[in-house]
């Protein structure tokens, strides 16, 4: 492990319960993570994945890892490892993601916090990046419905 951190806090006009359903339902992560849904129950312990289109299909699990904590409108953290089809080692390279949720005035403020990186972690950058990318389409998908259109 090393002290790599990425943080990121967005301020989204809705509350918490819509913010919520956008990170965790099938239709919210469809349409903010790159198509992907969460497969998992839920509980602390038990497997999560990031199920989607990608290398190897439409069932490609772009991340897996375990359940941290899981506190409906509150808290969602997991640890997790890159799919299969992106790292041969795919298996020791982990980090923490840990979604939070608070009410501020009628707004929500969304901390992402993604540490506990594996040393010379191969995704550290792109996943940089992808963040901004995810969490400002959750930000636009809560309040107005609509999808941002990345050119892709």
């Amino acid at each position: 492990m090393n002290n790599l951190k990425l943080k990121y806090e967005f301020y989204i006009d809705a509350q918490p319960e819509e913010v919520w359903n956008t990170l965790i339902s099938p239709e919210g992560t469809r349409k903010t993570f790159f198509g992907c849904v969460i497969k998992s129950t839920f509980k602390k312990g038990d497997s999560l994945s990031y199920v989607g289109p990608g290398k190897e299909g439409d069932e490609t699990i772009h991340v897996y890892g375990e359940v941290l904590a899981f506190e409906p409108n509150k808290v969602f953290s997991y640890m997790e490892h890159p799919g299969s089809s992106y790292h041969a080692n795919h298996e020791e390279l982990e980090s923490r993601v840990t979604f939070t949720l608070e009410s501020v005035g009628k707004c929500t403020k969304l901390t992402l916090v993604n540490d506990q990186w594996t040393a010379n972690h191969p995704a550290y950058e792109n996943t940089e990046q992808h963040w901004w990318m995810i969490l400002s389409n959750i930000k636009t998908v809560t309040e107005t419905g609509n999808v941002l259109d990345f050119g892709w």
